[in-house]
């Protein structure tokens, strides 16, 4: 585990799989800048990593300004330190079918969820390359490899925070760099994003189970920070499931999602029009409310995954499965060698 206390910045920071992940690394008493436009959920924020044991510094910011999110990593570098670790975890998007969705409301998405995480890791290299240290975690999504229907905005910015991560890793890599980059490819999480993004569909949005809680995923990217030298981690078992399976097969997968994606991202419930939308203000601003970590799918969400596990500590695994290889194989050999053996 990496030394504490640290210099955190975690961008949409006030609630969701940000939030979430802000706490954890409060619980070991690290210093976390918290970045997000609401400021209902900043303040929430705040009172939970200090109440976790962190130094909360809230930053109201959009994204989708590079001057401002530039002024924000200049303001932590100058009243907190040298940051040593920035986690980009801030979208925003739209659920409808691709010609249910304007110019504008396009454009938007890809200037939070897509060149939000390019400025922040713009601004994050400003500072860690003329030391030479410094982690940047991408948070990702199993749809960063796979798109599926009525989400194209949002798998387009994840598809593309991928391809530009790679080029990225491959750069400092090639540098010798002691900068690291790596991407956490998240599964379904239980957040309020599926009560305040702009949707379009007739029913509410779901997830598409199975559903995880975001303080599962919080401690998969704080691990990430802490061991980047690791290209990407998948993170639940559907991940990992999903991207293995459209490595394999992707028509497959394109024909079974035209099936079954549109009815798996809706509940039986109908979408009330009064729904807060966050896509050009926060939900939680000045007229909205905190809507904390959680989503409203709490009685289905799940808060382990032995996936997780596996997928930190390869080496573990791999040495036990190594050795019960080894045992069969001798196992094998003695039973061979035994008088009447076939």
């Amino acid at each position: 585990m990496a030394a504490s206390p640290r210099i955190v910045v975690v961008t949409g920071a006030s609630g969701g799989v940000g939030r979430a992940t802000a706490i954890e690394f409060a619980r070991r008493g690290d210093t976390v800048a918290l970045l997000a436009r609401g400021e209902k959920g900043l303040a929430g924020a705040t009172a939970d990593v200090e109440r976790a044991g962190g130094r909360a510094v809230p930053i109201v910011i959009d994204v989708a300004d590079p001057d401002a999110v530039f002024a924000a990593a200049a303001r932590v570098e100058d009243e907190c330190g040298a940051i040593d670790v920035w986690v980009n975890v801030a979208f925003t998007s739209v659920f409808a079918p691709f010609e249910q969705i304007t110019a504008a409301e396009y454009r938007r998405v890809t200037e939070v969820s897509y060149l939000g995480y390019v400025y922040g890791t713009m601004a994050a290299l400003k500072h860690m390359r003329p030391r030479d240290r410094g982690t940047i975690v991408q948070v990702g999504s199993a749809l960063a490899y796979r798109g599926i229907p009525l989400q194209s905005a949002y798998c387009g910015a994840k598809h593309a925070i991928q391809g530009f991560t790679e080029a990225l890793r491959c750069e400092l890599l090639h540098d010798k760099s002691n900068v690291h980059v790596t991407m956490a490819q998240l599964p379904a999480v239980n957040t309020p994003q599926f009560s305040w993004v702009l949707s379009r569909l007739p029913r509410r949005a779901q997830p598409v189970p199975p559903i995880f809680q975001p303080e599962l995923v919080a401690r998969a990217i704080l691990f990430a920070a802490d061991h980047p030298q690791r290209r990407e981690y998948w993170v639940g078992s559907s991940t990992a499931v999903t991207l293995i399976a459209n490595a394999i097969a992707p028509g497959v997968l394109d024909r079974y999602l035209a099936q079954t994606g549109f009815d798996s991202q809706q509940t039986q419930t109908d979408r009330p029009p009064t729904d807060p939308v966050n896509l050009w203000q926060p939900a939680d601003g000045r007229d909205g409310r905190d809507f904390g970590a959680h989503g409203a799918f709490d009685a289905t969400s799940h808060r382990r995954d032995p996936q997780v596990w596996t997928s930190h500590h390869h080496g573990v695994v791999g040495a036990t499965v190594t050795v019960a290889a080894a045992a069969l194989v001798l196992g094998l050999r003695a039973l061979a060698g035994r008088p009447g053996s076939c």
